[in-house]
């Protein structure tokens, strides 16, 4: 069983020929209202990449509007147990506006609504559903109060803990210490080394950070770096996995389509190097298609392209 606890929002997402400048009216290309959220998207992935269907839960917030009812209905399409995701009375869902430019490239713009809702109490109204589970799965689209609570429990019950951080913010250095997997990309790894936000420089930069990151108490760090694949510290050293060569359309979720990937894998039993290269698999198909969820492709045509 996996548990993931996190986001759901609503994205509009809009094409554009590029990003607009400050004050720059630019006209776009294609509307499409699609299923996302870091935590949503990180569940469908378990989902759909799983062995078997059933296998995933989720702990989150939606508010009582349409948008919640919809994206309720998307979790249950995959066979998502929602039993902990609760509707808040009066309150919109999260929703992202997310621009797309020619080159695949976006920019995402949160209102987070519902999701800032997710408490503690929420967390422990789901102990025994985190008890029964093997991974548990965090990012940072909800209040960090919560999110602590979550990792302390987990940890408390010998779960693989694996945390998304992002966006990318301070986290304390005890909790970092209850992480089995830390998964940032490379500006999210940066920041929490304490540099600023802007992308680390070749190998020797990337692996200096990781070193900071695992000197804070972060045994297992793994560093997505899109097309230049997944920069990997594991208790034998660190491991450069290649991505696989693509055409990106859109990379909307492909980090989290690679963490779902990831986690499905290692709650199947495969050993960490098989589940970061399913996991890059996974993302390079994820690529190749428009939007968030709808780019996030099943386990059984993962085993096509083998």
């Amino acid at each position: 069983m996996i548990v993931v606890i996190g986001s759901i929002n609503m994205d509009l997402v809009m094409r554009v020929p590029r990003m607009p400048h400050p004050g720059e009216t630019l006209s776009g290309g294609q509307f499409q209202t699609i299923p996302g959220g870091k935590g949503a998207n990180q569940a469908v992935a378990c989902a759909r990449l799983s062995r078997e269907r059933g296998q995933v839960a989720m702990i989150a917030c939606l508010g009582d509007d349409a948008f919640g009812t919809e994206l309720r209905a998307s979790l249950r399409h995959d066979d998502i147990d929602d039993t902990h995701v609760h509707t808040i009375p009066g309150m919109s869902s999260g929703v992202a506006a997310i621009s797309v430019d020619a080159t695949g490239q976006n920019s995402i713009l949160l209102a987070a609504g519902a999701n800032d809702a997710l408490s503690p109490a929420h967390i422990d109204a789901a102990r025994d559903l985190i008890r029964l589970a093997k991974v548990v799965v965090l990012q940072l689209e909800t209040p960090m109060a919560t999110i602590r609570h979550a990792i302390q429990l987990a940890h408390a019950f010998g779960k693989i803990v694996v945390l998304n951080p992002a966006p990318a913010q301070a986290l304390p250095v005890e909790l970092l210490n209850q992480l089995s997997y830390l998964i940032p990309n490379e500006i999210e790894a940066g920041m929490l080394a304490g540099r600023g936000p802007s992308s680390l420089v070749g190998n020797t930069e990337i692996d200096a950070v990781i070193g900071e990151l695992r000197s804070l108490g972060c045994t297992n760090v793994l560093v997505t770096l899109g097309a230049k694949g997944v920069r990997a510290a594991l208790a034998d050293g660190i491991q450069h996995f290649a991505a696989q060569p693509t055409l990106a359309i859109d990379t909307t979720a492909a980090g989290d389509t690679f963490i779902g990937g990831f986690v499905a894998a290692l709650a199947d039993g495969e050993g960490e190097a098989d589940a970061i290269n399913f996991g890059q698999r996974a993302a390079a198909l994820s690529v190749g298609r428009i939007g968030a969820q709808t780019s996030i492709p099943y386990r059984r045509e993962l085993l096509q392209t083998l």
